[in-house]
């Protein structure tokens, strides 16, 4: 595991332990992520365009996005790492399926924060 990911995995258990251990709200899906994939991601994962035609991924709704791929889901409830959504945008795929593809890498907090909301049970 490179030096990035573990710093990712070990910012990603932080935030999950400040959001619910600190008597803050737990991440959600519309407040917390759904911002992140409309800067990123959406563009490229609806219908007609490269990101969905290719895949089958839409990212455009919460239930679309649950539903994952062709190939199954994409997030596993409960487990950033075994969810291909945060390995891709972590960098922890083969770097020519990085996501977003062709663009800059999302933020560390960014995937931080993708990664304690799926460690915390990736809720709506």
């Amino acid at each position: 595991m490179s030096k990035r990911a573990v710093l990712l995995t070990l910012s990603a258990l932080a935030v999950a332990a400040l959001q619910t251990g600190c008597g803050e709200k737990a991440l959600t899906y519309q407040t917390n992520i759904k911002p992140i994939l409309e800067a990123n991601c959406v563009s490229c994962h609806v219908p007609g365009h490269a990101g969905h035609d290719k895949s089958g991924l839409r990212l455009d709704s919460y239930e679309a996005m649950m539903k994952g791929t062709q190939f199954g889901p994409v997030i596993v409830p409960g487990s950033s790492v075994g969810s291909t959504l945060y390995r891709l945008v972590a960098g922890q795929a083969d770097p020519s399926i990085r996501m977003p593809h062709g663009q800059a890498a999302l933020s560390d907090k960014d995937v931080a924060t993708i990664a304690a909301w799926i460690d915390q049970g990736a809720k709506y």
